[in-house]
């Protein structure tokens, strides 16, 4: 049977770091500010950011929401996120995904300053991570909580064997240079992979980011594996789940994280950890 890995309760812990760095901040004349900028009316899109100002809110950060409508041309956003770039009560700038079709995504992210990039999206902060260079620049927020999760339950990951299924900008990638970085021994999967199984089944930590409901499956995962699901599906009930049948690979696992309660915390406490570290490193 399975540790669980409770980001739930981590987050709790990071987030309460937060709340003290930020009072302390404070002393010094600095609030820490962000902005979450949301085109168009996706629902979920819009509970996302309201969990993120109500966060923000909570730790004492400076929080604001741009609404534009979908109808705004992509020149017209960028000229909002310049705005903001110029704006010095503001450290960290969201711009929440997925904008319409029409709009170039990446090119709106490359005009956010580097320095201002909370999300970690950036491409220099990219190139950052990916030459592991040292200093202080922003993360993809998710596979940075991985991180967090991994170092606080203290599992190995220097010559360990890592499988991440999925390549996303967002998880993947930045995930795969993270755990490179750990000294790992990486391999990146994704749809087009054959025979997917024989690359799981020898990972020591398997992080998972698909989007596709129990995908991985226990006859998939080397007995006492780390795994850590980032997906957030649901089942024919409606019911929350995740990329990995938690049900039948928690028996095979040595770490496993739920869904909900597990990643997902972690990404916003991170996001958070994120905003102050960029006040910080702008004083």
């Amino acid at each position: 049977m399975a540790t669980i890995i409770d980001g739930k309760s981590l987050a709790n812990e990071l987030n309460k770091k937060t709340k003290l760095e930020v009072e302390q901040l404070k002393k010094k004349g600095i609030v820490p500010g962000l902005v979450v900028i949301i085109v168009g009316e996706d629902p979920a899109s819009k509970i996302y950011v309201r969990n993120k100002q109500r966060k923000a809110e909570q730790l004492g950060i400076y929080s604001v929401v741009e609404e534009a409508p979908s109808t705004i041309s992509e020149e017209d956003l960028i000229g909002i996120v310049q705005k903001y770039n110029q704006d010095p009560a503001i450290h960290g700038i969201l711009v929440q995904s997925p904008l319409p079709k029409t709009m170039d995504e990446p090119r709106v992210t490359r005009t956010i300053l580097p320095e201002k990039d909370v999300d970690g999206f950036h491409p220099v902060n990219v190139g950052r991570l990916f030459a592991n260079l040292k200093g202080d620049y922003p993360i993809a927020c998710t596979p940075r909580g991985i991180m967090t999760m991994l170092k606080h339950y203290e599992i190995p990951m220097e010559g360990k064997n890592a499988v991440v299924v999925g390549r996303s900008n967002i998880v993947g990638r930045p995930m795969m240079a993270l755990l490179n970085n750990a000294n790992a021994t990486v391999t990146l999967t994704h749809r087009f992979t054959s025979n997917l199984s024989q690359y799981t089944q020898n990972a020591d930590i398997l992080v998972v980011a698909t989007g596709v409901r129990h995908l991985i499956k226990a006859d998939a995962v080397k007995p006492g594996a780390t795994v850590i699901d980032v997906g957030m599906d649901r089942d024919e009930n409606g019911k929350l789940t995740g990329d990995v049948d938690f049900d039948h690979v928690k028996d095979v696992a040595g770490f496993i994280t739920p869904v909900p309660g597990g990643v997902g915390p972690m990404t916003i406490a991170t996001l958070m950890q994120q905003i102050v570290e960029l006040a910080k490193w702008s004083d």
